[in-house]
């Protein structure tokens, strides 16, 4: 499939794509990295509750003044990121609802967020000058398989 990191996908999978999401690449990265290898269940109840801000995403990278979180260590609750991995999570199980896989036995097995193009803007400065204002865009690739037990 065009598009994806991966080519393996298995047989009984689903997946779904976000492209060029207007996010934080650094809070996406560390989203997907604590996501990555939960049940479809357990990601959305996550998701919500780090939206909430009960239960923070645990950071692995990026660490600079990130502050420690009771019981989980250093984390954030990065919510606009979360919203679209919230998303994304909606696409797949629906492509899976549609290609009649059991919603209850989905796990993630691939999950990334990877740099998409960067947006170049300039804002005016003092004397005639411009200062640059680049952002990077997050595209988002999700796989889901239903687990045999």
């Amino acid at each position: 499939m065009k598009g994806y990191s991966t080519l393996n996908f298995p047989e009984q999978s689903a997946k779904a794509r976000i492209v060029e999401a207007n996010i934080s690449l650094k809070d996406s990265i560390n989203i997907a990295h604590f996501i990555r290898g939960m049940t479809l269940d357990q990601a959305k109840e996550t998701i919500d509750s780090a939206i909430l801000k009960k239960k923070p995403i645990k950071y692995f990278r990026y660490l600079d003044s990130v502050s420690h979180r009771r019981g989980s260590g250093p984390g954030r609750y990065p919510v606009r990121a979360l919203k679209v991995f919230r998303k994304a999570v909606d696409n797949v199980e629906a492509n899976a609802e549609f290609k009649n896989l059991n919603l209850e036995k989905l796990r993630i097995i691939h999950l990334v967020a990877t740099k998409g193009r960067m947006l170049k803007r300039f804002t005016p400065k003092a004397y005639g000058r411009a200062g640059g204002l680049d952002r990077d865009l997050v595209n988002i690739e999700i796989v889901v398989e239903e687990v045999k037990e």
